[in-house]
C-alpha cells in the first residue's frame, strides 16, 4: 500500500504532462493557420507593389551586388550646369533622375522620388481597371501606416487619400505628390547640389562610388513588364 502511494502522485504528474502537451499540439495548429493568414497578406502586397515599379530603374537598382552605387554616365559639365537651374530641370532630364535618385538613396529617401514618379506613370493611366489597381499599390507602398517606403505626409493629405482610394480617380494623390514634390525641393535638392555625386559632374571629374546599405523596410520588385498579363493573379 505504501508502494501505491508514493507512484500514484507520480502517475498523475505524467497524465497533467499530457494533456498540457495535447494542448500545445492542438493549439500550434491555430497558430501555425493565422501565421500562414499573415504571410499571404503580406505576399499580396508585395504582388501589388510591382504596379509601382519604373522597368527602367529594375537595371540600375541591381547593377551593383557589393552595396556600390557608381553608375558611369555621359552627361557632360554643361548638362549638369542646367541641373542646377532648377529642380524641375533635373527632373525633366532622364539623367538628372537618376542622378538625383542616386543621391536620395545615400540619404535613405528614395521613397520620396520614386512615390512622385509612381505618381507620374499613375496620371497616365487609361484603363479604369489599371487605375484602381495602381491606385491600390501606390497606396500599399507608400501611403498606409508602416508602408514598406511610406512618405511622410500629413494626417490630412493621407485621410483624405485613404478615403478615397475604393473609388481613386487620376487626381487621387496631387495633394501628396506635391507636397513630396516641395520637400524634395527644399531640402534634398538644396543638398544634392552641395554632394559630391552632383559636383564630380558639373566639374567633368571621374565618379566616385558610393556605399549604401538596404534599410530593412524596403524591397525590391524586379521582372515587372506587362501589368496586364499579370493582374489576374494578384485578384
Amino acid at each position: 500500500m505504501e508502494t501505491s502511494l508514493v507512484f500514484f502522485p507520480q502517475l498523475n504528474m505524467c497524465e497533467s504532462k499530457e494533456k498540457t502537451f495535447f494542448k500545445l499540439i492542438h493549439g500550434s495548429g491555430k497558430e501555425e493557420t493565422s501565421k500562414e493568414a499573415k504571410i499571404r497578406a503580406k505576399e499580396k502586397r508585395n504582388r501589388l507593389s510591382l504596379l509601382v515599379q519604373k522597368p527602367e530603374f529594375h537595371e540600375e537598382t541591381h547593377s551593383s551586388k557589393s552595396g556600390h552605387l557608381a553608375k558611369e554616365t555621359r552627361v557632360s559639365p554643361e548638362e549638369a550646369v542646367i541641373w542646377g537651374e532648377s529642380f524641375d530641370k533635373l527632373l525633366s532630364h532622364k539623367d538628372g533622375l537618376e542622378t538625383f535618385t542616386r543621391f536620395l538613396k545615400t540619404e535613405f529617401s528614395e521613397e520620396n522620388i520614386e512615390f512622385w514618379i509612381a505618381c507620374e506613370d499613375f496620371k497616365k493611366s487609361k484603363d479604369p481597371q489599371q487605375i484602381i489597381l495602381k491606385a491600390k499599390a501606390i497606396y500599399e507602398k507608400f501611403i498606409r501606416n508602416d508602408a514598406p517606403q511610406e512618405v511622410n505626409l500629413d494626417f490630412h493629405t493621407k485621410e483624405v487619400i485613404t478615403k478615397s482610394i475604393t473609388q481613386p480617380t487620376l487626381h487621387t494623390f496631387d495633394a501628396a505628390q506635391s507636397r513630396v514634390y516641395q520637400l524634395m525641393e527644399q531640402d534634398s535638392y538644396t543638398r544634392f547640389l552641395k554632394s559630391d555625386i552632383y559636383l564630380d559632374l558639373r566639374e567633368g571629374r571621374p565618379q566616385r562610388p558610393t556605399n549604401l546599405r538596404r534599410r530593412s523596410r524596403s524591397f525590391t520588385c524586379t521582372e515587372f513588364q506587362d501589368v496586364k498579363s499579370d493582374v489576374a493573379i494578384w485578384l
